[in-house]
C-alpha cells in the first residue's frame, strides 16, 4: 500500500539587488533606491519529478527573477516597499495559476547603518475561487 504524501514545492530567488523608485521622504523621492529582494513561490507539485521531467511541469525560476526586477514598472514611484512586494506577488499569480502562495522579503539597503536588515516580508496565499 502506498502512503499518501503531502508535498510542497517552493521555488526561490534570493538576495536579488534591484534599484526601485520608492520612499516617502524628500531625500528618497525622484531617484531609485537599492532593495534586496527575495521571492519564494509555493507551487502546485507534479505527481513525480523524473530525470527527464520537462520544465513546464514546474515553474521557471527566471519568472520569479523577472517579477522582482524587470517586471517592476520603471516609471512608477512606490511610496511603500509593501506596494513593491504586492506588485511582485500579483505578477506571479497572474503569470501562472499553479502558484499557490508567494512570499516576498524586501530589505532597504540605503537605510542600514550597521549591516542590519530593515524591511518587510509579505506572504500572500491564492484565494479559492468563489462558488
Amino acid at each position: 500500500m502506498t502512503t499518501p504524501l503531502s508535498d510542497s514545492l517552493i521555488l526561490e530567488v534570493a538576495d536579488l539587488e534591484v534599484d526601485v523608485l520608492t520612499g516617502i521622504y524628500s531625500e528618497e523621492t525622484g531617484k531609485p533606491q537599492p532593495l534586496r529582494i527575495t521571492v519564494q513561490a509555493r507551487y502546485a507539485v507534479a505527481d513525480r519529478y523524473e530525470p527527464d521531467t520537462p520544465l513546464d511541469a514546474s515553474k521557471n525560476y527566471m519568472d520569479l527573477k523577472f517579477a522582482a526586477s524587470d517586471g517592476l514598472p520603471k516609471d512608477v514611484h512606490f511610496k511603500l516597499i509593501e506596494a513593491v512586494a504586492d506588485h511582485i506577488c500579483e505578477t506571479l499569480f497572474v503569470q501562472d495559476a499553479r502558484v499557490e502562495a508567494v512570499t516576498v522579503k524586501i530589505v532597504k539597503l540605503a537605510i542600514a547603518e550597521a549591516q542590519e536588515q530593515i524591511g518587510v516580508t509579505l506572504h500572500r496565499e491564492r484565494q479559492a475561487a468563489a462558488q
